[in-house]
């Protein structure tokens, strides 16, 4: 039997005061790969991933996650996934290990003091346990907000630009952490992500929005070939710009 896709999106729309922000996208994510969305401003991308995460309902069309459909079954779907954004503040006035007991118990996540000491270990979060969220530096907190999308063990994790706020360094090693997870884990990881370099590194798969509608879909490697470009952000800049294929 076919496994489940673990994202899945049929005819999927959204209008806001009768503007598509979403026009009919269908694509499936098997589960086990890390599949980007990409696209300029404005491309559709937010609107995707909220009515993936069961945050907006959509128009027409289904969202599902491992089979469920996210505006009637989202609760089914909560406890084996995730969600991370630089742009979504935690509670400022917790400390990290406070924010991360409140989310585990959330998840009802089983032995949470060693489940944080293992995320604190592996996120580089020690120094930082006892510190107020509002404290940190904006590439700390990027990085507790890691360790929170991480608490559960999501088998489905969804990112909205997961390294924005790091350095250069720090960057490449999220990435790594991120990687590790989905091959030691089996989990999905899908992301929006402005960083070409990390989309080539990461992802199995990529998924091009433009004005709302899925542009074009492949590995970096053949989107690369495909349009005649010597890298991802020149195919980016290409689809962005309107241009066609080489």
């Amino acid at each position: 039997m076919d496994q489940v896709p673990a994202l899945e999106a049929r005819g999927l729309t959204k209008h806001f005061d009768q503007v598509p922000a979403v026009n009919e996208i269908s694509f499936a994510v098997p589960q086990g790969s890390i599949v980007a969305l990409l696209g300029g401003n404005g491309a559709g991308k937010t609107t995707t991933i909220s009515m993936l995460l069961g945050l907006l309902l959509p128009t027409s069309g289904t969202a599902r996650v491992l089979g469920h459909d996210m505006a009637t079954e989202r609760f089914k779907a909560l406890p084996v996934m995730n969600f991370s954004s630089p742009y979504v503040d935690l509670p400022g006035e917790l400390t990290v290990t406070e924010n991360l007991k409140v989310y585990g118990r959330l998840y009802g996540v089983p032995a949470l003091t060693a489940r944080i000491e293992e995320l604190a270990a592996l996120l580089q979060l020690n120094d930082v346990l006892k510190r107020r969220v509002r404290e940190l530096s904006a590439g700390q907190k990027t990085r507790v907000a890691l360790a929170k999308a991480l608490i559960n063990a999501p088998k489905v994790l969804i990112l909205d630009e997961p390294t924005a706020s790091l350095d250069p360094d720090t960057g490449d090693w999220v990435r790594g952490v991120l990687s590790e997870y989905a091959l030691s884990s089996q989990a999905t990881i899908f992301f929006a992500s402005h960083n070409m370099l990390e989309v080539e590194r990461m992802c199995d798969d990529i998924l091009m929005m433009k004005a709302g509608k899925i542009h074009d879909r492949g590995a970096p490697k053949d989107l690369i070939q495909k349009y005649g470009r010597a890298s991802l952000e020149e195919v980016f800049l290409h689809i962005a710009r309107g241009e066609a294929a080489a």
